[in-house]
Parts: C-alpha cells; sequence; structure tokens
C-alpha cells in the first residue's frame, strides 16, 4: 500500500508539472495587437474634441468591449512630446480582428449618429496609424495591476537585423528589472510592443504609474540599473539595435477594462 500512495504521489507530480509547463507555453503563445491612431490636432479644439470622446465614442467602444469585438481601448492626451496630441487605440487578438472590429464600431456609430464630420475630424487634421504585436510587459508575467494615469512612450527606431535581438533582450535581460520595479509608488504597468503596421518606428517601450512622479522616479531607476551596473553588455547591445528614439508622457483619460 505505502509503495501504492509513493507512485500515485510521483504521478501526481509530474502531471502537474506538465500542466504547469503547458500553461506557461499557452501564456507566451497567446498574443496581443493594438491599433493605435495617433492624431496631430489644433490644441484649442481639444477640450471639444475630449468631450466628444468622453460622451459619443465612449459607448460605443465600451459596448464592443462588452460583447467581445475588442478586447479594450483607450484614449490618451499629450502632455510632453512630439507633434501627436492624441491616441485612440484599441486591442484584440489578432490583426484581422483589429481591422473587423473598426469597420463594425464604425458602420455602428455611422448608423447611429450620422458621417458628418465631428469635432475629432474637424480638430484633427492629420493622423498616424500604427499596428502593434505585444512582445512582453508586466501582464505576461503575471503582474496585471490596472494600468495608471500617467503614461510613457518611448517609440524607438531599430534595424531590421537588430530588431529581434532587441526582443530578446527585453524578454531574458531587461524585463526582471522593470518587474521589480512595478509596485505601490512604483509603475502599475509597463509593455515591450513590435511594429507590425505603420511608420518608422519600430518598437515601442510603454510604461504607466498613478501619477508622474512615480512613473519619473521608476524610469530613471530602471535606466541606472540597465546602464549603470557592472555588467551591461545586453544595454550596449540594444543601443546598437535602435539607434535612436522620441519621448512622450500620455495623460491616460479614458481606458476600457
Amino acid at each position: 500500500m505505502k509503495l501504492l500512495n509513493v507512485l500515485l504521489s510521483i504521478l501526481l507530480n509530474v502531471v502537474f508539472s506538465i500542466t504547469i509547463v503547458f500553461s506557461a507555453n499557452a501564456e507566451e503563445t497567446k498574443k496581443s495587437f493594438s491599433y493605435a491612431t495617433y492624431f496631430v490636432c489644433e490644441t484649442e479644439n481639444e477640450k471639444t474634441i475630449d468631450e466628444l470622446i468622453d460622451k459619443v465614442y465612449s459607448p460605443f467602444y465600451d459596448g464592443a468591449v462588452k460583447d467581445g469585438t475588442i478586447n479594450s481601448w483607450g484614449w490618451l492626451a499629450h502632455q510632453t512630446g512630439g507633434n501627436w496630441r492624441r491616441i485612440l487605440y484599441h486591442t484584440s487578438d489578432s490583426v484581422s480582428q483589429l481591422l473587423k472590429a473598426q469597420k463594425v464600431i464604425g458602420e455602428r456609430m455611422s448608423k447611429a449618429i450620422g458621417d458628418k464630420p465631428d469635432a475629432l475630424a474637424r480638430g484633427c487634421s492629420t493622423h498616424d496609424d500604427y499596428i502593434w504585436q505585444s512582445v512582453t510587459g508586466s501582464s505576461a508575467v503575471g503582474t496585471n495591476m490596472p494600468r495608471g494615469n500617467a503614461g510613457l512612450s518611448t517609440y524607438f527606431e531599430c534595424s531590421f537585423m537588430g530588431e529581434e535581438s532587441s526582443d530578446e533582450i527585453f524578454k531574458n535581460h531587461f524585463a526582471p528589472i522593470y518587474n521589480a520595479n512595478v509596485g505601490k509608488g512604483k509603475l502599475t504597468s509597463w509593455g515591450w510592443l513590435s511594429h507590425v503596421i505603420g511608420g518608422k518606428y519600430r518598437r515601442l517601450l510603454t510604461l504607466t504609474a498613478e501619477d508622474y512622479d512615480d512613473l519619473l522616479a521608476s524610469q530613471e531607476n530602471i535606466l541606472k540599473q540597465i546602464y549603470d551596473g557592472g555588467d551591461n553588455k545586453h544595454a550596449m547591445e540594444f543601443v546598437r539595435a535602435c539607434t535612436s528614439h522620441t519621448d512622450y508622457l500620455w495623460d491616460i483619460q479614458k481606458e476600457t477594462p
């Protein structure tokens, strides 16, 4: 009987271990994509545009999350950075689903409120579209704190030959440092995304925190750990792959969920 119990215990441990492995692999292979529209707007119109998003657009996008058309969406406002003034984004599990969702939401809005140019169309004369794929980040390793109110986006220009190595560096060497800086008074989330469709930027690093003090203090601490450490060969390899970048600070006005 004792031998049988031992064998059963071993068998259960093996099954449990296999289950963990398969669960981890499933988490690693699950993909997430974001469709982001970066608007260039006249600053005097931005308050009216934000009100339009809050009162008119939000119900349609919230409804799309609720019925599974999209996984999430958000509206971000420029705080510091370049020419982009607003971001409207939505997420899904594939590029195809992103594009279908865009069409579905557009048709719903057109049917309900018509096709006349609204404050967004009148106030934001140009835009850039990007589709990003999530590579790694706090949510990928079980750090599932909600995103904060303050965001930092760093858009990288990387070489085609080196951009995949930058992904490996982030996943294997930088991620533990970023994860260690997630928590109360630190970051609330971070993510590393790769270019699928869009302009010149090939990689995107996103950080959020409850406020800009926490955000910028965490960023400074992370950069010191990465670049001022005793062995910074991975940092130097990353810099060779991604040679320039542009930073933006964003007020995260709306995000669901």
